[in-house]
């Protein structure tokens, strides 16, 4: 590696400034005079989201696996699992020529209505810590860097770029920081993305005790921090605060806003030269390993199908599973034809392939005669006689696998879910299936909680699918069929009622603010302590 301390006494001021931010929408800015090179990041954090033009924030992107997302992988609990993964992950980079992939998530899954639930792994600081630690040693074994994101109290889509998160100190360190603490100073990161939302008052891309005082003098942490995605306000005032690179760019006016800060003093030039040593060193730990080549499609799919099946969690059974001598399936639900594998947003992945639920059936019992009815539309609108048509597949068949998965908008980023109940067309076509034929199971493709108290008691089994990525199609089929047997433990609570949940009260705040009122009692702490019965608990 390049001697850094040299390099930065042989920058000019300008080219200090433009090295803190991004020269496109993916790369850093090159020094060619000085041989310093950009990188190139992109998003994860389940796969690789390469876009193909790196001036562009939404253009297509290259074909990457689609792992199941983090809802999943944390009902694994198995960290060993998760390594491979994000090695596979690295691989994927390292073909595409990605530097640095962002993510892991590891926001607190705070309100199950969170749109963005399926990218966090729990409601649990100490799984989510182990979780985010594995994933990050798992890409970095592979000389490619990591973001832990999205840092700090991010915790809603709702008003994201504006909240401010109001959580006192206790709090905030055992519940909203532990899962970050326990990443940086058992994986080491190479960078930590910054969030949007306030926190206590300042902007977490502005937060002096957050990014110097906790993250890089408590904590010991030395990579860089980058901003999420347009999340800097005023650059000189983020400089100050901790955030060492912003993206995207290019951005000229804040470039030359850090020029004229510190040449009129408001501004020490010590704090830009902080910020412009982490981003070298991280630049040139990069440039280490070299790139391009190819990836193994096959061994990644599979790697995604042990996944997804680990991860899935079999909720009821009367008895039904596994499937055997079954002559005759009706298989109901759209999502049994369109899998509903990943979520919407930044992290959603172009996948090398991906394993249709109802293809898979017919390979797992070739002998067996399936039928299909849609039985809902992809939008959240009512189909009556759609429904009637599902009750004549299911009362003429042996079993009915119905595959229910929420709207694709309804689970996304930039979004929070109004309620957490299925479609009023799905929870009819549960129970009239039901109703018909007593051997039903619903298989869930959703990436948090939700209500089933209307409908639970009528399937005689329950499998939760979560967004389990491009192979989950033959997941699920493992798991019907019993060649596979079903271990997934929730990571998350399943409440009876949204009415029952911890932030009930506090979410989405008012007047520009949300008050963690609920305090330590996330999860399934507040559960045990108010002696509520749950639909489902976590573990």
């Amino acid at each position: 590696m390049p001697d850094i301390q040299t390099i930065l006494k042989q920058m000019t001021l300008e080219e200090k400034a433009a090295l803190c931010t991004g020269a496109s929408a993916w790369t850093t800015t090159p020094i060619e005079r000085l041989g310093v090179p950009a990188i190139t990041m992109t998003d994860g954090p389940h796969g690789v989201r390469r876009v193909a033009d790196v001036n562009s924030l939404s253009a297509q992107t290259l074909p990457a696996t689609c792992f199941p997302t983090a809802s999943c992988q944390a009902s694994t609990w198995n960290v060993d699992l998760i390594y491979q993964m994000a090695q596979a992950i690295a691989e994927e980079c390292i073909a595409l020529k990605v530097d640095i992939v962002l993510g892991p998530g590891n926001n607190m899954k705070r309100t199950p209505l969170c749109g963005r639930n399926f990218e966090y792994y729990s409601e649990d600081p100490y799984l989510a810590g182990e979780m985010a630690s594995s994933h990050i040693r798992g890409v970095q074994s592979k000389g490619v860097g990591t973001s832990l994101k999205h840092f700090a109290v991010n915790n809603q889509e709702f008003k994201r770029f504006s909240i401010n998160a109001e959580v006192d100190e206790r709090t905030l360190r055992e519940i909203y920081l532990s899962a970050y603490e326990t990443a940086v100073k058992k994986a080491k990161p190479w960078t930590v993305m910054c969030a949007y939302n306030k926190l206590n008052g300042p902007y977490c891309s502005e937060h002096h005790q957050l990014l110097v005082e906790i993250l890089k003098q408590e904590w010991g942490f030395d990579g860089l921090v980058v901003s999420d995605w347009g999340a800097v306000h005023d650059r000189v005032a983020a400089l100050q605060g901790g955030c060492d690179l912003e993206m995207p760019g290019p951005q000229p006016r804040r470039v030359q806003a850090v020029v004229e800060a510190v040449r009129s003093g408001a501004l020490d030039e010590a704090v830009l030269d902080e910020a412009v040593r982490r981003i070298l060193n991280i630049i040139f730990k990069a440039a280490e390993t070299p790139k391009g080549g190819t990836f193994d499609i096959d061994a990644h799919h599979e790697l995604a199908r042990k996944i997804a099946a680990e991860g899935m969690v079999l909720l009821k059974n009367n008895g039904i599973l596994p499937l055997r001598q079954v002559r005759r399936m009706a298989v109901i639900g759209r999502s049994a034809m369109h899998p509903h594998f990943q979520g919407g947003g930044s992290s959603h992945i172009n996948p090398t392939r991906v394993s249709i639920p109802f293809q898979e059936l017919q390979k797992a019992a070739p002998e067996a005669e399936l039928t299909y009815a849609e039985g809902y539309p992809a939008d959240d609108s009512y189909q009556p006689a759609w429904i009637d048509q599902a009750v004549e597949h299911a009362r003429s068949a042996d079993v009915a696998l119905l595959f229910i998965a929420l709207p694709g908008y309804k689970e996304s980023e930039g979004y929070d879910r109004p309620d957490l109940d299925l479609t009023t067309q799905q929870i009819a076509l549960i129970k009239a299936v039901s109703h018909a034929q007593p051997n039903t199971v619903v298989i869930l493709n959703n990436g948090s909680a939700v209500t089933m108290s209307e409908w639970i008691h009528g399937p005689a089994a329950i499998l939760e699918g979560w967004m389990m990525g491009q192979a989950g199609g033959a997941a699920i089929a493992d798991l019907l069929f019993g060649k596979v047997n079903p271990s997934g433990k929730l990571a998350e609570t399943f409440p009876l009622k949204l009415s029952d949940t911890p932030a009930y009260l506090n979410y989405p705040g008012e007047n520009g603010a949300v008050r963690y009122g609920e305090g330590l009692y996330i999860g399934y702490r507040y559960y045990d302590a108010r002696e509520m019965p749950v639909l489902f608990p976590f573990g």
